[in-house]
């Protein structure tokens, strides 16, 4: 009862901030960004000028799976920020605030406290991403090609884990700082430091979170699962998980050294 009351409380927060209008619009944007642009780049340079006489611009034809990976590609990057943006002050706003005190101030369970507010932003994030999604592969079937609808949602499936992931890193450092703006720092920090380093180490970081995306896109290839997509998700899984449980030693220590 304890935990449902807060998560219906972060529910109800997120949909009065109109977060669960602008994110899940945004996220739309993003996936179906370089698809449309890429269909219609030639039309785009005609309108605004065009190219000097004898120019010729060959575009390479994309197949479907490939401009998924566009639509990934751009919720890699500023998706991410979003989603930074819209979690650096879930905990530590409210601890800077002093509300975290008023609502601690009652036997309130730090676990709960804490797991209602990463369940809110999962649901808000896996919503908008699936939307996002949906949207790209409504237009990609009618641009590029026919795309099976179980591919599209296997890729949200597994992309929803490296976002979960981004989700529980800013969590973590939520607990830890009261500063929004640190919180935003560090979890962008990590996510560039954990991809440089999956990048320096890839022989021995096979099933690196950051990895996701390049065992999707063979997915998306093939048509079947690769085992180390299985794994990668598993790994990926376990470390949000302990990300979570870190947090909320962290929140408890904090709490009691105030």
């Amino acid at each position: 009862m304890q935990w449902m009351t807060l998560f219906r409380k972060e529910m109800t927060e997120n949909w009065r901030n109109k977060k669960w209008i602008w994110v899940p619009l945004v996220f739309i944007l993003l996936a179906n960004m370089d698809p449309v642009s890429n269909y219609y780049l030639p039309q785009i340079i005609e309108s605004v000028g065009g190219l000097p006489e004898g120019t010729v611009i060959e575009l390479p034809d994309f197949t479907p799976a490939e401009v998924v990976m566009m639509s990934l590609g751009q919720l890699s990057s500023l998706g991410v920020l979003v989603i930074t943006l819209i979690s650096m002050a879930t905990i530590a706003g409210e601890r800077k605030s002093g509300v975290s005190e008023l609502i601690l101030v009652k036997p309130v369970a730090y676990r709960n406290y804490i797991t209602a507010k990463w369940a809110a932003l999962l649901i808000l994030v896996w919503v908008s991403l699936l939307l996002g999604m949906l949207a790209s592969w409504y237009y990609i079937n009618i641009l590029y090609g026919e795309l099976p609808i179980q591919s599209i949602l296997l890729a949200v499936l597994f992309y929803g884990l490296w976002l979960t992931l981004v989700v529980s890193v800013s969590i973590f450092y939520n607990t830890l700082f009261k500063t929004p703006g640190i919180v935003a720092f560090l979890s962008i920090a990590t996510i560039i430091l954990l991809s440089v380093v999956t990048q320096i180490f890839s022989h021995i970081l096979e099933w690196s979170p950051n990895n996701l995306t390049t065992y999707i896109m063979e997915m998306l290839q093939t048509g079947s699962i690769p085992s180390d997509l299985i794994w990668t998700a598993i790994v990926t899984i376990i470390i949000s998980i302990g990300l979570l449980i870190a947090a909320i030693i962290a929140f408890g220590t904090k709490e009691l050294a105030d």
